[in-house]
């Protein structure tokens, strides 16, 4: 594996429940994230997948330091993020950006794309007039659009130029690490490699870090180093991800890939059918989250909560099956 740049160490994020509109007091707690760890290496791509509500997003925003953990640590280059002031956190704001689902409602339609790309280095370098205009020119160039796209405003792009438009913005402060939240699932289908090309370009010649966020798992497929399955809160199985596609250990992982279409019409696989809805992370279960609606469960999943174990070198699964 490559040098770690993110560590996320038993991070949890809990939600508290209010009640009451004069006098207000805390009745519960949404437990989002509940004890998730994992590791991004310089220049890959970790993908976070599962059902909505499940936590990915959630944390991506702590990760961005648009919220704050409950508890466990966030390391961007050994240092903890959320421990940051002054020039660190300067230095982590430069290195660390994202790009999010919908590019329309991420880029001000008040302002021409020059001064959308530029914006982040206005704010946090001291370039001349003639520095900032040629490094917006390098960026739109980069990103496959054409020169005078800089002096348009974002409705008069597509719904993918647009998203070149959120990525070169996001690149324009050479950062590590970028956190995709989605990034194509509002595109056209025909759009949607070409922009998936572009991320695998870029971070070819940049030596990005990705940290996916993302339903569509013929993107994760394509784009992902590692793989990342979370359910209620937690990390059920990580997994290089041809692994993960081609041998999910995890009930969970397997109901989930089998509900995704194959890469070929010619490959039949047996469908896996979840019984019950997904509980809600205001009560989980006791034990395994999943052990509710799961087609092998054991009379021990329901009182001991699993352990993630390695059944292959980097292979982890949280279940007791294994």
């Amino acid at each position: 594996m490559a040098e770690p740049l993110l560590e996320v160490r038993d991070l949890q994020k809990h939600f508290p429940l209010r009640r009451g509109v004069i006098v207000s007091r805390v009745v519960g707690s949404v437990k989002a994230v509940d004890g998730v760890s994992f590791t991004v290496g310089r220049g890959e791509t970790f993908a976070l997948v599962g059902e909505s509500g499940c936590g990915k997003t959630t944390t991506a925003r702590v990760i961005l330091r648009m919220e704050p953990p409950t508890a466990g640590t966030v390391l961007v280059a050994g240092q903890d993020i959320h421990q940051l002031r002054g020039q660190g956190l300067r230095e982590y704001r430069a290195s660390v950006q994202a790009v999010f689902q919908d590019p329309m409602s991420s880029l001000n339609p008040r302002k021409r794309v020059r001064s959308i790309i530029g914006e982040p280095l206005v704010v946090n370098r001291s370039l001349s007039r003639r520095a900032l205009a040629a490094r917006v020119a390098e960026l739109v160039e980069q990103v496959g659009l054409p020169p005078k796209s800089a002096d348009l405003f974002p409705h008069e792009f597509s719904g993918g130029q647009r998203q070149r438009i959120a990525i070169a913005r996001a690149l324009a402060l050479n950062p590590r690490l970028v956190v995709l939240d989605e990034p194509v699932s509002a595109l056209d289908v025909s759009i949607r490699a070409q922009i998936m090309n572009l991320l695998k370009d870029l971070q070819a010649q940049l030596g990005l870090a990705y940290l996916l966020i993302a339903h569509d798992l013929a993107t994760v497929r394509y784009v992902a180093t590692t793989v990342g399955v979370m359910y209620l809160g937690r990390l059920v199985e990580v997994a290089p991800a041809e692994d993960l596609f081609t041998r999910p250990c995890h009930p969970y992982a397997q109901a989930l890939f089998s509900a995704a279409l194959p890469s070929h019409p010619d490959i039949k696989r047996e469908e896996v059918i979840l019984s019950g809805e997904v509980p809600s992370p205001l009560n989980v279960p006791s034990g395994c989250r999943f052990h509710p609606r799961c087609p092998a469960v054991l009379p021990r999943c329901s009182g001991e909560d699993p352990p993630a174990r390695e059944v292959d070198p980097g292979h982890a699964v949280a279940c007791h099956l294994y």
